[in-house]
Parts: structure tokens; sequence; C-alpha cells
């Protein structure tokens, strides 16, 4: 496993990071097994754990706790908040209230007495950046954090918040958590760059795109997703831009054949050799997923697999607008129309 440097922080991290989220009644509820596919990735040598609150209402931490205890020397640990957690207007989001109270109950999941990356999991308009900054600088010098991070930032929001962090002398977020992959890659064009300017990792999700990379969607053999956190609009076949990245599916997985690989493999290979992306995470539900992910660790692409690439979908360019986590809220025909 050749590792990498997470940023400026001289943590070395696998390519591949392990994503919790299938881990629980969204995708697999045998604890036993999700274990031992946390153990078998481990063995491999990959030493990021991803999981976050919301995840199977904390169940996903639960196991990620259990399974890693006696290994937790072994594990750079990380996990999120942000997301509603019940129906309480105020269990939810990064104010200074739900962190202080949040990052206990991780803490008591995951069964370890610190984090060693606590993320925002998405951008919280209605609170201000500095209070979120204050709160999480408290949780690092208390030692329960060792490392911040955002997730689905825009550029923007990523220079604010390390403007916000060196004016007010508060800890940065030292990685963003952005989706990427051959079907998404609009942050190629702006967020990829802001976080190589400040020196941060970078730690994307869905390199197989939620499982269109995988084969699982083809033409003439649509399937359906196997967890409901899925957005249904991301797999609504009818709508033309889903038509579109079935076409595009068709082209990659006839190049990766024709390149001796598998589709899963060359997308993966793909996301990890951006020079701006430290680890892919690759959430498996089962070991079989598992175990067809871990060859990209050692497949090379040829310039021209890479140039295909980019005829098939051009840098900075995503498919199908429903794939991207950004522009939720100023986006909102309120926030175009006051």
């Amino acid at each position: 496993m050749q590792y990498r440097p997470l940023g400026r922080t001289g943590v070395q991290v696998s390519p591949l990071t392990l994503g919790a989220m299938m881990f629980g009644p969204w995708g697999n509820d045998d604890r036993q097994d999700a274990t031992r596919i946390i153990h078998r990735a481990l063995d491999a040598g990959i030493n990021v754990i991803d999981t976050a609150d919301v995840y199977s209402a904390g169940v996903s931490e639960e196991i990620v706790g259990d399974a890693i205890t006696g290994r937790r020397d072994e594990v750079f640990l990380a996990t999120k908040f942000f997301m509603p957690m019940d129906d309480d207007p105020n269990h939810r989001g990064g104010s200074r209230r739900w962190i202080v109270r949040e990052v206990e109950s991780s803490l008591r999941r995951l069964k370890t007495d610190h984090i060693d990356l606590y993320q925002v999991h998405r951008p919280d308009p209605g609170t201000d950046v500095t209070e979120t900054l204050g709160a999480l600088t408290d949780l690092v010098r208390q030692g329960k954090v060792r490392y911040i991070g955002s997730s689905s930032y825009s550029g923007s929001q990523i220079v604010e918040a390390q403007w916000a962090s060196r004016e007010r002398r508060l800890e940065r977020f030292v990685t963003e958590q952005p989706p990427y992959s051959i079907l998404v890659r609009g942050i190629e064009e702006d967020v990829l760059p802001a976080v190589q300017r400040h020196g941060m990792g970078t730690l994307t999700y869905s390199p197989l795109s939620g499982g269109w990379l995988s084969g699982r969607w083809r033409k003439g053999a649509a399937s359906t997703p196997t967890s409901s956190a899925r957005p249904g609009a991301r797999f609504d076949m009818s709508s033309p831009a889903n038509q579109r990245k079935l076409d595009v599916v068709e082209d990659l997985a006839l190049l990766a054949e024709q390149a001796g690989m598998s589709l899963i493999e060359m997308s993966i290979a793909w996301a990890i050799r951006h020079p701006g992306v430290t680890s892919a995470i690759v959430g498996p539900r089962t070991m079989e997923q598992l175990e067809s992910y871990l060859p990209a660790l050692d497949v090379t692409l040829s310039a021209d697999v890479l140039d295909r690439i980019d005829e098939l979908v051009a840098p900075g360019v995503t498919v199908n607008p429903d794939d991207n986590s950004y522009g939720a809220h100023e986006l909102t025909p309120a926030a175009r129309r006051r």
C-alpha cells in the first residue's frame, strides 16, 4: 500500500477509505458480516474509516466502534455531523449547541475517547461558519477531536472557512469530502483547485457514482438502488440525463474491457489518480464488493484510456445535475427571487 499525505497534517493515509454508510439497516444489517468486511479492509492496508452519525441513525457508528475494538490504533477514524437525527429542529446543523452534544453521542457509539477527523456533513446556511469553527476548535483543544473537515463545500465556502479560521485564530478545516467520479466531475473546476491551494486533503466519495459505474445500471438491465438512502431522482431512468449516463456507461464498460480491467477497477483507479485527490471513499455492502474494489490500487491507466474518458465526459462536467451536492440552498426559488 502506497500511503499519501493528508494535506499538510503530517498524517499518512491509504488511497482508499472504507466508507461505512452501508453498514446497518440502510444496507447490510448483519453486524458480524459488516465486522468481517471492516477487518478485511484493515488487513488489506486501508487505514481510514469514514462514517456519520446519520448513517442508519447511529447504527453504522456502533458497528464501526465494535469492529475496531482492539485495533483502534490502526485506524484514522472519521465521522460527520449535521444531518437531522430526529424531528427536533435543534438536533441537526452546525450550531455550537448541537456540535458539543452530538460529538459525545458519536464518541459513545464509536467506543473511543477521540475522533481523528470530525467533519461537517454539509454547509449550514443558517449558522455563521465562525460559530461552527469555534465549537470544533474547543473540541480539538479538549482532545476529543484531532482534526476537523468539511463535506460538500463549494469553492467559495472552502475559502470563506479558511479565511475565518485565520482571522479568528481558530482550527481550520484540513480536509474536504466532495463527490467525484467519471460521471460527476464538477469539482475539477473549482473545489479541487481550492483545496490544493489551501493544502487540504481530499476524501472524495462515490467513485462508482452510486453504483452507476459498477455495472449495475446498464441499458436494458436497469436495476434499483439497494439502499433507501439514495435519492430517487438519481435513478429515474426516464430522465434524459440518466439516459445519457446509460450511454456513457456502455462506452466506459467497453473501454475497460479493451484495457483488460473491470469497469469498477478503471473507475476507482481514475478517481484516485487526480493530484488533488488524497483518498477515495468506497462503501461496500458485501465482502464481494470490497474484494472487487481492492485491485484498483494496482491499476495504472494509460494516457489513451485517460484521453478517451475525457472524450466521453469532459473535465469539470457532471452528466446529471441531480448528482451534484452543491447549490441546495443557493438555488432554491426563495434564494433567487427575493
